[in-house]
């Protein structure tokens, strides 16, 4: 049931995100961050797990955000903003970060990658969240985990999100997400609500906005 202040999330959320999303820069490494500034949500997750997509699907831009079959595409943090930041009380970035696990490309250019994302982690005071993307088919793996534990340790809060859930039978995905909120039962930084996605068909779309609205407000 959506309750009255529910839906003016997801209002608020869909004006959120009406705006004109436009790329406004990509860091190869931490000296060549943008300077801080308003709010920044990151999207995390294993390589081809969906965060372009789902970037894309949440600002309803198709190709805001690239996309590749290849694993380990991205490999710079590519910041994502509103061009027309004037009528927002605070501004929100969108950081689409570097798949971690498997990644088409040489061990030393994957271990800088790590680097950036750690480095970036620990010092971005204006990082307010990371989504932590997880592939519904597949639930936390190892490797997961192992991220889980480094947010935890750099004091980052952060939220699970499932993406391609139309691929997964509601019974199912029911009990992934179960499991799931079992395991984040140890994690300190972990934000208990878990989020499931389909950037294809659109479920959970408007619930992930809603809550960068309702971030975006407890920051202000």
């Amino acid at each position: 049931m959506t309750t009255t202040s529910d839906a003016e999330l997801i209002e608020a959320g869909r004006k959120l995100f009406a705006g004109d999303w436009q790329f406004i820069f990509a860091s190869p490494s931490i000296e060549t961050l943008p300077p801080m500034a308003g709010l920044e949500v990151a999207f995390a997750g294993r390589s081809n797990v969906g965060k372009s997509s789902l970037i894309n699907a949440l600002t309803g831009r198709n190709a805001l955000a690239r996309t590749s079959h290849t694993p380990g595409r991205t490999q710079e943090l590519i910041f994502f903003e509103r061009g027309d930041q004037a009528g927002l009380t605070t501004g929100l970035r969108l950081v689409d970060m570097p798949g971690y696990g498997y990644a088409a490309a040489p061990k030393a250019k994957v271990a800088a990658w790590t680097a950036l994302i750690h480095s970036f982690l620990q010092g971005r005071s204006t990082l307010a969240r990371v989504y932590v993307l997880i592939d519904a088919r597949h639930g936390l793996k190892d490797v997961d985990l192992d991220v889980l534990k480094a947010l935890d340790k750099a004091a980052v809060s952060y939220q699970i999100v499932f993406t391609k859930a139309d691929q997964v039978k509601r019974g199912e995905l029911d009990a992934r997400v179960a499991e799931t909120a079992a395991a984040l039962a140890k994690h300190p930084a972990a934000f208990p609500e878990i989020l499931a996605t389909s950037s294809k068909g659109g479920e959970g779309i408007a619930a992930l906005r809603a809550a960068m609205v309702r971030l975006l407000r407890e920051r202000q």
